[in-house]
């Protein structure tokens, strides 16, 4: 799949924009985090900010096209977690990944390694699931060096009724049909966490 330059500044606009309103929040310091956008399914293609780079001054140009595997296909350099998004875009069906470096998902990844548990909160609508008399456990998996076997993780771990999973010692990915739609279920998910958090 050929992507123009316009259509992949276009795809860098909206990830510049979603990734200064993250900053902004304090859950992608420095150059921490990423995000991605799906831009083709067959065959997979994504467009990834790129490493390195301050996530709160990103500009449209600041991306890399990168195929089903996570690997650059017009000579950028993405962020070393680009084959874990496109893991993630081809097991969920997701068209946007969000991975941010927060507080709570890293406490509660620690006070929590076998999955936080959700029910009777109202938030719990915002990833679509019932406010009462539903469990709905957020997992939270190993942190690896090896996207491939952090990828096998996440798969075996996820819940299809939660659109996110805790990296331990590490943060947060969450995902969406849209790039607005992951960032609700970022916020979201967030807000459960530094719920839980408070929770003792």
């Amino acid at each position: 799949m050929d992507l123009s330059r316009t259509e992949l500044e276009e795809a860098g606009a909206v990830l510049a924009a979603e990734s200064g309103r993250f900053a902004s929040f304090g859950w992608m310091r420095g150059t921490s985090g990423n995000l991605s956008t799906v831009v083709s399914r067959d065959p997979l293609r994504l467009v990834v900010t790129a490493s390195g780079h301050d996530k709160g001054e990103l500009g449209p140009s600041d991306v890399v096209l990168v195929d089903g595997a996570g690997a650059a296909l017009d000579g950028g350099t993405p962020s070393a977690e680009a084959a874990l998004h496109a893991r993630v875009a081809a097991l969920t069906g997701a068209g946007a990944v969000v991975h941010v470096h927060t507080v709570a998902s890293v406490a509660m990844g620690r006070r929590k390694p076998g999955g936080i548990v959700f029910r009777d909160l109202e938030m719990l609508k915002g990833v679509g699931q019932p406010a009462h008399d539903t469990e709905v456990t957020l997992p939270v998996i190993a942190n690896s060096q090896d996207m491939e076997e952090l990828g096998d993780r996440l798969a075996q771990a996820r819940d299809p009724r939660m659109p996110a999973v805790v990296v331990a010692g590490h943060g947060l990915y969450v995902w969406g049909a849209t790039p607005r739609q992951a960032r609700h279920h970022t916020e979201v998910v967030e807000w459960l966490l530094e719920f839980a958090l408070t929770q003792g």
